[in-house]
């Protein structure tokens, strides 16, 4: 087996585990989520789904900066695949670093890791992006990045749907629906971030979230990448 094809079976492996049925607790998760969100007036709604949009473009706005500036062009997709994962751990770093800041300084800092972790998440994917080749400054590609840092955090209702617009991306090209955006990675990463809010533990627990989150956010974006390439590849 070449390692492209050890890369695509281990992407596929993934697509079966990441598209599993929801557990019991995330789907009881969930539906507490919904209930929670279907009692907020939709003006409320309206204002955090603005909110999120413009913090997202610009944050997508300053990453285009941050881009990876080498050439990998003339790497194969195995060399690729190990730089991705070096820049994945280096991202998780910072991430675990900006947790732990934030979840000792109490709820007012704690409150501020949102837009701090976003943009790291943000570097990542676009940095991940330019590593594989593709061109972070065309708008096409932005939305392509916006639909997988969303199936990287959305749920069994959501991630299907998105797979499919992801895997056959030529064809099915859609823009963002960011009421479901902002709504679907708050709900994914509620549970988690209140308990960075708690005193004693916000830090440790800051750390570790943030950690993991760029580690979904990271594989997510290696597999879709891997899977990309290779259609691609194989319809020239």
């Amino acid at each position: 087996m070449t390692d492209n094809q050890l890369l695509m079976h281990e992407a596929l492996q993934w697509k079966m585990h990441f598209l599993r049925k929801d557990s019991m607790f995330e789907r009881f998760s969930k539906r507490m989520q919904t209930k929670v969100n279907e009692r907020i007036p939709e003006k409320i709604h309206a204002a955090v789904t603005e909110s999120v949009k413009k913090m997202v473009e610009a944050t997508m706005a300053g990453s285009n900066i941050i881009a990876y500036k080498k050439d990998t062009s003339a790497l194969s997709l195995s060399e690729k695949n190990e730089l991705a994962k070096k820049t994945i751990a280096s991202y998780q770093k910072v991430a675990a670093a900006e947790g732990v800041g934030t979840g000792a300084g109490g709820i007012f800092l704690g409150i501020a890791d949102f837009p701090l972790l976003l943009s790291i998440k943000m570097k990542c994917l676009f940095t991940l992006s330019s590593i594989y080749g593709f061109d972070v400054k065309d708008a096409q590609e932005r939305m392509f990045l916006l639909l997988v840092f969303q199936l990287a955090f959305s749920s069994d209702d959501c991630r299907k749907s998105l797979f499919c617009i992801i895997d056959n991306w030529e064809t099915e090209k859609k823009s963002i629906d960011w009421r479901v955006f902002q709504q679907e990675y708050r709900d994914y990463i509620d549970v988690v971030k209140l308990l960075q809010l708690l005193p004693g533990v916000g830090a440790a627990v800051g750390g570790i979230a943030n950690y993991k989150l760029l580690s979904q956010l990271g594989e997510t974006a290696r597999h879709v990448f891997h899977m990309r390439i290779t259609k691609e590849t194989a319809g020239e």
